[in-house]
């Protein structure tokens, strides 16, 4: 029998948000220079949250020239003191977890669940983690001495609206930079509050610059010609924009771009533990990942047994108020978004794949999708080609690992893959072999900021988190 869920939800009342907010420019709120504002809203309820200031390019030069007066005196400083405003920025967001996790659920709509256990302890390891490399670069594996780049214009999703500012963020002071960042323009708010826990750490003026706002924002931090580094999280097609953009400068640049993972189960995998792996694989985050397991790739022999144990974990998750501590998936960040995932699914079955949802009931207001799930599904099919971005699962099959190893491989990207199987020797023969950033072995979506992060192919450019996150942000 299923147990009833009586509703836990989280109070609202831990956070406080403000009607509205400015552009965070050397170490000061201020509008912006024309003057535009634009709404945020909660997908879940698609009520309006506040209004934000929208950067234009005058905002950018204007931040740009912060960052680097500020990069003279911050560069210069001992990796020892770099580290202790690192350290404070970590402990004041451990201590202020509970309200930027309610924060980030309302304004991007992923469940509370996710915010206050994944996003938000791994936001605070990051920062611990690359304070405690700021005086050892020495010895970081990059010769002796090496140098900050100076101003890192970075870019970052909605996804993990906080977690991606971390990424960016604590390397890139870490090392001596000094940043211009620019958050997505449907989940500025956690950024707006990391200002602020920048001024409650005392971090020197213009040392972090906050700009929300559009494309046009990015696109003019991108080409400014004062910036020496480039970070970006986001999708394909805007990466290769940028690689042509900045193509003939001297900036650096790394790109996190698109995927569409492959998650392989063998036959003597263990079944329920593999179900598990493959539901947070794709369904955490509403599969607004860019690592998401969208592709399943299944034994043949096993693919029946898995199916049919698969579809009755789905029939047991909730949906809904992102709030609730019970919810396993919540909002779709935006209407766009979900417009997207619509079209594609749509192109699923009229492509003749097969295609499954659970029962249940979708709120009448936000942005909401039932976790869907297509089989029958050939490499042909758009739902296996293209990323969808959204709690959608293309289930293929192959009856031997050279077979299961060639359709893996059989994209664009490579940004991350699972394997599941009980042989260490064949997670590892299997591993070499396949083109990805990140390989999970019995296990999926697992991050740490002791391990870099990043893809091939059309999944981008370069590594985010560990040692070799440093290298990006430094003369070497």
């Amino acid at each position: 029998m299923a147990f009833e869920y009586a509703p836990a939800p989280e109070s609202r009342s831990v956070v406080d948000i403000a009607p509205s907010y400015g552009l965070f420019i050397d170490g000061e709120f201020t509008d912006a220079a024309d003057g535009k504002v634009f709404k945020t809203v909660s997908p879940a309820t698609e009520e309006v949250l506040s209004e934000v200031a929208q950067a234009g390019a005058e905002d950018v030069d204007r931040a740009v020239k912060a960052a680097r007066k500020a990069f003279t005196k911050w560069s210069a400083l001992p990796g020892a003191e770099r580290a202790k405003y690192l350290f404070r920025i970590a402990r004041i967001i451990q201590e202020r977890s509970r309200e930027l996790a309610v924060l980030e659920t309302l304004d991007n709509g992923k469940p509370i669940r996710e915010t206050r256990d994944a996003d938000l302890p791994l936001v605070a390891a990051h920062f611990f983690y690359y304070a405690g490399w700021a005086d050892k670069l020495d010895h970081a594996g990059f010769g002796g001495n090496p140098r900050p780049l100076g101003v890192a214009g970075q870019v970052i999703p909605w996804n993990f609206p906080l977690l991606m500012l971390a990424w960016k963020i604590a390397p890139a002071l870490a090392t001596g930079n000094t940043v211009v960042l620019k958050p997505a323009e449907t989940t500025p708010l956690s950024a707006l509050f990391f200002a602020d826990i920048c001024r409650q750490a005392g971090l020197p003026r213009g040392v972090v610059n906050i700009l929300p706002g559009y494309g046009d924002a990015g696109a003019a931090l991108v080409a400014h010609e004062d910036v020496d580094k480039i970070a970006f999280t986001g999708s394909t097609a805007v990466g290769k924009a940028i690689a042509r953009q900045i193509a003939g400068t001297d900036k650096k640049v790394t790109l996190e771009l698109g995927g569409k993972g492959a998650n392989i189960v063998f036959d003597d995998a263990p079944i329920d533990q593999a179900v598990e792996g493959i539901v947070t694989g794709i369904f955490f985050n509403q599969g607004q990942v860019c690592c998401a397991g969208s592709r399943l790739l299944v034994q043949e022999s096993v693919q029946d047994e898995l199916l049919d144990s698969l579809k009755r974990r789905l029939s047991t998750l909730r949906i809904g108020d992102p709030l609730d501590k019970n919810t396993d998936l919540g909002a779709i960040n935006s209407a766009e978004q979900l417009a997207r995932i619509r079209t594609l699914a749509d192109a699923g079955e009229a492509e003749g794949a097969e295609r499954w949802s659970p029962e249940c009931e979708l709120p009448s207001s936000g942005y909401w999708f039932a976790p869907t799930l297509f089989t029958n599904v050939t490499q042909a099919h758009t739902v296996a080609r293209d990323e969808i971005f959204g709690p959608v699962l293309s289930v293929l099959t192959f009856r031997t690992p050279d077979e299961a190893v060639a359709k893996a491989n059989n994209t664009q990207y490579g940004l991350s893959a699972g394997i599941w199987t009980e042989k260490g020797s064949r997670i590892l023969a299997v591993a070499n072999k396949l083109r990805a950033g990140v390989v999970w072995a019995n296990t999926f979506n697992k991050f740490d900021p002791t391990s870099p992060f990043g893809g091939y192919k059309e999944s981008g450019h370069g590594r985010e988190g560990g040692r070799h996150g440093l290298e990006a942000y430094l003369d070497v």
